[in-house]
C-alpha cells in the first residue's frame, strides 16, 4: 500500500510540474523518479527482492527503469567510494565506454586534469550530505573532451551504505558557443588580434602591476596613412589583405611583456612596459617603421605604407586605461594633422587642441547650413597673349567672428571627417552659377576650374551629380573644368571609367599637382584628360635648382607629346615666367599675375586685363 502511495505521490508531482513549473519539469521529474527508485530499492534491499515481495509494483518499477535507461542525460549511481555501480545508456555514449568497462571504476578517473581538483572538492561536499551542481569535463574514450553540467545528489543505497547519483548534461556545444561569443567579444575576427575591449582590460591589469613596482607603461595608437585610398582604389578585399600583412609584421615589434591589438579599421594599438621617455618612444617607433619599410605585395601590386602614431605615457594623472587610450588617440590626431608619417607624444596642451577639433567640426557644420563659405578666383593666363583664359575657384570661409579663413585651416579636417563632400558640392554649384552669371553679363566665355576631393571622385553616381548641377545652373559643360590629383588615379580601372563618364558629359578634366604623385606614364596616356597642372613646388625653385628646372621642362615636353595642354601654378617672378615661356608652357597661374580675388575684383580684370600679364606677353614677343 505504501508503495502505491509513493508512486501516486510521484504522479501528482509530475502532473503539477508539467503544468506549472515547465522550465524545470524534466529535471524535477527525473530527480523524483530517482528518489522513488531509491526508496523502493531500500525498502526491499534489492530490486530482485522488491519484485518477489511486491509483484503488484512490477509494472511501476519497469517504468522507472525505462526512465533511467532512456533518459537523454547521462545518469550514474555511485557507491561511497565514488565508483560506478549502475549507469544508463546516455552515460555510455558520453564517455564512449561500455557498462562492463565502467562498473567499479571511479568517476574521477575520467575527469580532465585541469578540472580534477575542483570536481573532487564538489564530490566531497556530496559525501557530507549536500547536493551540488557544477560544471566539469571528462575525456571520451576516443580522446576528445566532453564538457558536462553535473547535478550530484547524496542517497542511502542500504541502511548502512551511502552513495550518490550524478545527472550529467552534455554542454560541449554550448561551451563552444560560449567560447565563440567570447572570442567575438574580445578578438578581431579578421586578424585574430585582441580587440579594443581586450586591449583595455589587459592595459588596466598591466597598469596596476606597473604602478606597484614603479614602472611606466606607454600606449601607442597607430593609423595607416591613406588606407581609405587602398580600399577605394583596389577594393575591400585588397584592404583586408593589407591588414592581415600589417598584423603579422606588427607582431614582430612586441615581446611577451608588450601587447598588440587591432582596435578598429586601420588602427592598431600597442602598449609597452619598457618605455619611459621620448628616447624610448623613438626607439620603438624606429622598430615599427623598420617593419613597414619593405613593400607590401597585394597580388600584382606593390605598395609602400607609412603610418601616423600617437603615444601616451602613464603618469600620476594618467594611470587608467581609458584615460591613457584617450590621450594616445589625441596624440594620433595631432600626428595626422601635422602631415602624416609622423608621431606625436601626448602633452597637456593637446587637450585644448582636441577640444578645438570638436569645436571646428561643430562650426563647419554650422557654416555648411548657414552658407558661410565664399569663392575667390585666381586667373589663368595664356602665356603668349597675356589674356585670361580661365579661372580657378578657391574656397574661403567667411567666419562670423574670425573673418575670412584660409582653406588650409579647415580643408584637411573636412577631408578627414567627411564634411568635404557637402563642402565640395557647394563649391561646384557656386562656381558653375558664377560662371554662368559672368557669361550672362557679357564677359568672355571661359572654363572655371573646380577641385574634386578624393571622397567626391569615388562617390557613387558622380556623373549624375555633376550633370544635375550643370542643369540647375544652366552652364554648358565645356565651361567646367574638374581638377583631380594624381593619387586619385592609383586604381587605374576605376579612374579610367570615372574619367570617361565625366568626358561623356562634355566637361574638361585636368590632373592637379602633377609630379607629386605616382602616376605611371604608361597609364597617363590612357587617361581621357585635357590638361596637366605642374605643381607649384617645382615651379618655385626652377631658377635655383637645376633638378626642378629639368623636371618642369620634361613635364612640359612630355605633355605636348601626349597632345595635352600644360599649365604651371605658383608663378611668382618674371624669371620663372620667361623660363616657362621658353619651354613652351601653355598657361600660367600665380601671384605674379594676381592672388585669388573676389568675384567683383575678377570682373575688373576681365574688363581691363592684368598689367603684369600684358607686359610679360609683350616682353616675350
Amino acid at each position: 500500500m505504501k508503495n502505491r502511495l509513493y508512486i501516486g505521490g510521484y504522479l501528482l508531482v509530475a502532473i503539477f510540474v508539467s503544468f506549472y513549473v515547465k522550465p524545470y519539469a524534466v529535471w524535477i521529474c527525473l530527480l523524483t523518479s530517482l528518489v522513488l527508485l531509491v526508496v523502493l530499492f531500500r525498502k526491499g534491499g534489492s530490486t530482485q527482492s522488491l519484485k518477489m515481495d511486491m509483484p503488484r509494483d512490477h509494472m511501476y518499477l519497469n517504468v522507472l527503469d525505462s526512465l533511467f535507461e532512456h533518459n537523454p542525460n547521462a545518469i550514474g549511481i555511485f557507491d561511497q567510494a565514488g565508483k560506478f555501480i549502475r549507469i544508463n545508456l546516455a552515460a555510455e555514449t558520453i564517455l564512449g565506454y561500455s557498462v562492463d568497462e565502467l562498473l567499479n571504476q571511479p568517476f574521477i578517473s575520467f575527469v580532465t586534469q585541469e578540472q580534477l581538483e575542483r570536481t573532487s572538492s564538489q564530490l566531497e561536499q556530496v559525501k557530507s550530505g549536500t547536493p551540488v551542481t557544477f560544471e566539469t569535463a571528462v575525456i571520451h574514450k576516443s580522446g576528445y573532451r566532453v564538457d558536462l553540467n553535473v547535478t550530484a545528489v547524496p542517497v542511502d543505497l542500504q541502511p548502512n551504505s551511502k552513495g550518490n547519483i550524478l545527472i550529467c548534461q552534455d554542454i560541449t556545444e554550448r561551451k563552444r558557443g560560449d567560447e565563440q561569443v567570447r572570442y567575438m567579444a574580445y578578438y578581431d575576427d579578421m586578424t585574430g588580434l585582441p580587440n579594443r575591449r581586450m586591449f583595455r582590460d589587459n592595459l588596466n591589469e598591466r597598469l596596476s602591476i606597473s604602478k606597484s613596482i614603479g614602472q611606466k607603461v606607454a600606449v601607442f595608437y597607430l593609423d595607416i596613412d591613406r588606407f581609405k585610398l587602398v580600399n577605394d582604389s583596389f577594393g575591400y578585399d585588397y584592404g583586408n589583405m593589407l591588414l592581415l600583412q600589417l598584423a603579422e609584421r606588427f607582431t614582430r615589434c612586441v615581446t611577451d611583456n608588450d601587447y598588440l591589438a587591432r582596435t578598429e579599421g586601420d588602427e592598431f594599438a600597442f602598449f609597452y612596459t619598457n618605455v619611459a621617455d621620448s628616447n624610448d618612444v623613438i626607439a620603438v617607433i624606429a622598430e615599427i617603421n623598420r617593419v613597414l619599410e619593405k613593400p607590401f605585395l597585394l597580388e600584382q601590386y606593390e605598395l609602400h605604407i607609412t603610418a601616423s602614431i600617437g603615444v601616451a605615457i602613464s603618469s600620476d594623472d594618467a594611470d587608467d586605461a581609458d584615460i591613457l587610450m584617450k590621450y594616445a588617440d589625441i596624440a594620433l590626431a595631432r600626428a595626422k594633422e601635422k602631415g602624416r608619417n609622423d608621431f606625436q607624444i601626448f602633452n597637456t596642451d593637446m587637450k585644448s587642441v582636441s577640444i578645438n577639433r570638436l569645436k571646428l567640426e561643430s562650426e563647419l557644420r554650422r557654416a555648411i547650413v548657414g552658407d558661410e563659405f565664399v569663392l575667390y578666383y585666381q586667373p589663368q593666363v595664356d602665356i603668349e597673349t597675356g589674356r585670361i583664359v580661365g579661372v580657378e575657384a578657391l574656397i574661403r570661409w567667411d567666419h562670423p567672428e574670425k573673418g575670412l579663413i584660409s582653406p588650409n585651416y579647415f580643408i584637411p579636417f573636412a577631408e578627414e571627417s567627411g564634411l568635404i563632400v557637402p563642402i565640395g558640392e557647394w563649391v561646384l554649384r557656386a562656381a558653375c552659377k558664377q560662371n554662368k552669371a559672368w557669361q550672362n553679363q557679357g564677359y568672355p566665355m571661359m572654363p572655371i576650374s573646380v577641385n574634386l576631393s578624393m571622397r567626391q571622385f569615388f562617390q557613387h553616381n558622380l556623373k549624375g551629380k555633376i550633370r544635375h548641377v550643370l542643369e540647375q545652373t544652366g552652364l554648358d559643360p565645356q565651361y567646367l573644368e574638374l581638377e583631380i590629383t594624381e593619387s586619385m588615379t592609383m586604381d587605374v580601372d576605376h579612374a579610367i571609367q570615372s574619367l570617361l563618364e565625366l568626358k561623356e558629359l562634355g566637361v574638361n578634366v585636368s590632373i592637379d599637382d602633377f609630379g607629386t604623385g605616382y602616376s605611371s606614364l604608361y597609364y597617363l596616356k590612357k587617361f581621357p584628360i585635357d590638361k596637366l597642372k605642374i605643381d607649384r613646388s617645382f615651379v618655385r625653385d626652377i631658377m635655383v635648382d637645376p633638378n626642378d628646372a629639368a623636371i618642369v621642362a620634361t613635364i612640359i615636353a612630355m605633355t605636348h607629346h601626349l597632345n595635352l595642354k600644360v599649365i604651371a601654378e605658383g608663378v611668382e617672378t618674371e624669371d620663372q615666367l620667361h623660363f616657362l615661356h621658353e619651354n613652351r608652357c601653355n598657361e600660367v597661374q600665380g601671384y605674379w599675375f594676381s592672388p585669388p580675388v573676389s568675384a567683383d575684383e575678377l570682373e575688373k580684370m576681365l574688363k581691363t586685363g592684368i598689367p603684369n600679364a600684358s607686359a610679360a606677353s609683350v616682353h616675350a614677343k
